[in-house]
């Protein structure tokens, strides 16, 4: 099960990254538009689409790697109860602020598909796509929290690969 989620998280993160270089491309198409108009219009809207759903898709990989804003400070100045205690309370809170969220970006997909939106700028992109990603990598990010609570149910420590060298001594 280890592997499936690291693997989840993955090509999750994956997805990100081919959505940033797809950002790129639009950005530079919008440009080369200004000078060779091109047959293709709404690059802003379609850039604007890929970023939303890179940050959404790259969540859990950033919650994972630890590269999420955390108060490290704060957990290694108090002791081992009352660093697991915050743990637990902080992953319990963000878990149900991320599964509403998940909910509700779902069901806006759904909705979007449901009823035929499109967008009102000139792309008309039908607007369940960049919602469904949205709302995936919204489900992602769920999974992996989930994940970080169970393990500071059980009391592991919560996997935190940190970037920053803290030494409190």
């Amino acid at each position: 099960m280890r592997r499936l989620l690291d693997l989840l998280y993955e090509a999750s993160a994956w997805l990100a990254a081919l959505l940033m270089v797809g950002t790129l491309l639009v950005v530079l198409a919008g440009l080369l538009n200004r000078v060779v108009p091109l047959p293709l219009a709404g690059f802003d809207a379609m850039a604007g689409y890929m970023v939303a759903a890179a940050g959404f898709l790259a969540l859990a990989h950033t919650l994972k790697r630890g590269d999420h804003v955390r108060v490290t400070v704060l957990l290694h100045s108090v002791g081992p109860l009352q660093r697991r205690i915050l743990e637990l309370l902080c992953l319990t809170v963000a878990l149900g602020l991320s599964g509403v969220l998940a909910w509700h970006a779902t069901e806006m997909a759904w909705a979007s598909w449901a009823a035929g939106r499109i967008s009102p700028h000139p792309d008309r992109t039908l607007l369940w796509l960049p919602q469904s990603a949205m709302a995936f990598g919204v489900a992602v990010f769920c999974v992996a929290l989930f994940d970080e609570w169970c393990r500071a149910i059980d009391a592991r420590p919560v996997e935190v690969v940190s970037h920053f060298d803290l030494d409190l001594s």
